[in-house]
C-alpha cells in the first residue's frame, strides 16, 4: 500500500484526516478514491476493527486499491451510495470524505479528452462505460441544450454565441477531438484570457456528461441517515457551484438554502458547522501542487444523539 503521487497528488491531507476526528474502531467512507491518497491515511488510523470503504467509478482508479479484509472498494459513484452500503451490510458510519472534481491522472491522461493542452478524442467521461461522452454532447445537443450547459455549469458570459459556433461547425462536419473543438470555440475566448475560457467550457461539459451536480446533491441529501450523530462530513470542492450547495446543506439544512425553523424558531438542519469558513490550501501547498489552488474544504458534524 503506497501513496501513487503520480495518480493524484492529496489536496490538504492531514487537514481531511484531521477533520474526520478518526476513532480507530469506526466505520469511514472515502468516495472519491482516487489514487488512493486519503484513503491510505485514513486506513492507517484504523484498527483491525475499523472498517473503510471507498468508491470510484473510474476503472483506473481500481488499480490503485489494495487488499485488506476490513477494506472494501466500490467501482461505482457515490451518487449510489446507500445502496452500496446496504449490500455491504453496513447501516452507518462515523465519518465520509469527498475530494470532489478531477484527479491529476485524468487531467494529465490526455486520452481521456479532459484537457484541452493537448489533442484527443473528446470524452471526459470519469465512468468510461458510461453512454454519454462529450463528442456526443457537442455534436448532438440542441443550441438551447448547450446554451444552458455552458452559462450553468461554466458561467460562460458569450454561452449563446458559443453554442451557436459549435452548431454551425458541426453542419460541415462532426466535431471529433479537443484540438478540433478548441480550434473552433477559439475565436469566442477573450483576448488574453483565451486559457481561462477553456477551462470554463471543458469545466461545463465535464459536469454535464458525468451529470455532476446530480450526483452530488444526491450524496449529500443520503448523508443524514447514513452518518452517526455526532459523526463527520469532510467535503472538498474545487468550483463556486460544488461549494454552493455543500455550504448550504451544512449551514443552513437544505441544498437551496432555505431555512426551516420548528416551533420554537430553532433551525431544522442535520448536520452542524464543525468550521464556519472553509479552510484553504497553503501558500506553499499551492506552489507544490497548482491544482490545489481553488480548493474549499468545509467539514460538519451530525446533530442528534
Amino acid at each position: 500500500m503506497e501513496n501513487n503521487h503520480n495518480y493524484h497528488v492529496p489536496v490538504l491531507l492531514q487537514d481531511c484526516i484531521n477533520a474526520l476526528d478518526i476513532d480507530p474502531n469506526g466505520t469511514y467512507i472515502d468516495v472519491t478514491f482516487g489514487g488512493g491518497g486519503h484513503s491510505q491515511e485514513i486506513f492507517k488510523l484504523l484498527s483491525e476493527k475499523g472498517q473503510l470503504i471507498s468508491f470510484d467509478q473510474d476503472k483506473d482508479a481500481e488499480k490503485n486499491a489494495w487488499e485488506a479484509s476490513n477494506f472494501h472498494f466500490v467501482a461505482a459513484n457515490f451518487e449510489h451510495i446507500s445502496n452500496h452500503l446496504r449490500m455491504l451490510g453496513i447501516k452507518q458510519v462515523d465519518g465520509i470524505l469527498a475530494d470532489l472534481g478531477v484527479s491529476s491522472h485524468q487531467f494529465d491522461e490526455i486520452s481521456r479528452g479532459f484537457s484541452f493542452r493537448g489533442d484527443a478524442k473528446l470524452d471526459m467521461r470519469m465512468n468510461q462505460n458510461a453512454e454519454l461522452s462529450a463528442a456526443d454532447l457537442i455534436n448532438n445537443y440542441e443550441e438551447a441544450e448547450l446554451v444552458r450547459v455552458f452559462s450553468s455549469y461554466g458561467e460562460v458570459k458569450n454561452s449563446r454565441k458559443l453554442a451557436s459556433t459549435i452548431i454551425a461547425a458541426r453542419l460541415n462536419r462532426k466535431i471529433k477531438t479537443t484540438g478540433e473543438f478548441t480550434a473552433i470555440i477559439e475565436h469566442c475566448a477573450p483576448k488574453y484570457k483565451e486559457h481561462k475560457y477553456f477551462a470554463q467550457v471543458f469545466q461545463s461539459i465535464r459536469i454535464e456528461v458525468n451529470s455532476e451536480m446530480r450526483a452530488l446533491e444526491s450524496f449529500l441529501t443520503q448523508c443524514e441517515k447514513i452518518i452517526k450523530p455526532g459523526g463527520r462530513l469532510v467535503v472538498m470542492s474545487y468550483h463556486s457551484l460544488e461549494d454552493r450547495l455543500v455550504k448550504n446543506y451544512m449551514k443552513r439544512g437544505s441544498l437551496s438554502g432555505e431555512i426551516t425553523k420548528d416551533f420554537f424558531g430553532n433551525v431544522l438542519k442535520p448536520f452542524t458547522e464543525v468550521v464556519r469558513k472553509p479552510i484553504i490550501p497553503s501558500e506553499e501547498e499551492i506552489e507544490r501542487n497548482n491544482r490545489a489552488r481553488s480548493a474549499k474544504l468545509r467539514i460538519a458534524e451530525r446533530n442528534g444523539e
